[in-house]
């Protein structure tokens, strides 16, 4: 699963891009689709209070792999309002052995307003870098049911976004990048494989235990295992 990222075409002189970059495996082919176009990439992490905090540490990693213009992990204690297992301990993460089900309700592991949040710190991000550009690695197809992984709220964000900036009003205007929106996950990692990444530097469990060793059953674990299976290639 890996390659050589600097046989990628990547100019880093090129416009500037805020990456939206959690260490897991949709932000890290965000990331290289991103440097693929051409763009300065800026990463933009979260430390929000999730229990699944390792997955920063491949964050880092990624970032100096895809040798970013910089990256920054910014903190956020949305545990302080709780309403989700990934930020709530007395909330257990639901596991299972099969993917059947996923995706049909919003699920325990949703954290509320979490993309309407990093993508407002992302936005103001950008306009102090002058970038115009945004990329998230949200996915309505292989995805746990997240109101705010659709194609409709981000359409809907970048709209106020271009409202409520002195940039926009300006007339640089900007545009929320989401290339992974219509891909199954086995799409995502046959485009990342092609795109060099290797992918086990990524973190994509919602649950792990020491030293960062994925559950292998949580929603986020089971559409992982799943989308390399479709690729012929067992994690």
């Amino acid at each position: 699963m890996s390659g050589d990222i600097r046989s990628l075409d990547y100019s880093p002189q090129g416009s500037a891009a805020i990456v939206l970059l959690s260490g897991g495996l949709d932000s890290a082919t965000c990331l290289a689709i991103a440097r693929k176009e051409g763009y300065a990439t800026h990463a933009l992490s979260f430390r929000y209070g999730q229990r699944h905090e390792y997955e920063l540490e491949r964050a880092e990693r990624l970032a100096k792999t895809f040798a970013v213009a910089s990256h920054r992990i910014v903190d956020i204690n949305l545990a302080q309002f709780g309403g989700s297992a990934l930020t709530d301990h007395r909330l257990a993460v639901p596991k299972s052995d099969t993917v059947e089900g996923v995706g049909t309700e919003i699920p325990i592991t949703y954290v509320p307003a979490r993309n309407t949040v990093f993508l407002s710190l992302a936005l103001a991000f950008a306009e102090v870098v002058g970038s115009r550009d945004i990329f998230i690695g949200v996915n309505a197809l292989d995805y746990s049911g997240y109101p705010d992984c659709r194609g409709e709220y981000i359409a809907a964000f970048e709209a106020m976004a271009n409202l409520a900036t002195k940039s926009a009003v300006q007339g640089e205007t900007v545009k929320i990048h989401t290339p992974l929106l219509h891909l199954s996950k086995a799409e995502i990692i046959s485009l990342g494989l092609g795109l060099g990444i290797d992918y086990s530097m990524t973190l994509s469990c919602y649950d792990p235990g020491p030293g960062g060793i994925a559950c292998g059953r949580c929603d986020a674990c089971l559409l992982r295992k799943k989308g390399f299976a479709l690729n012929g290639i067992v994690e």
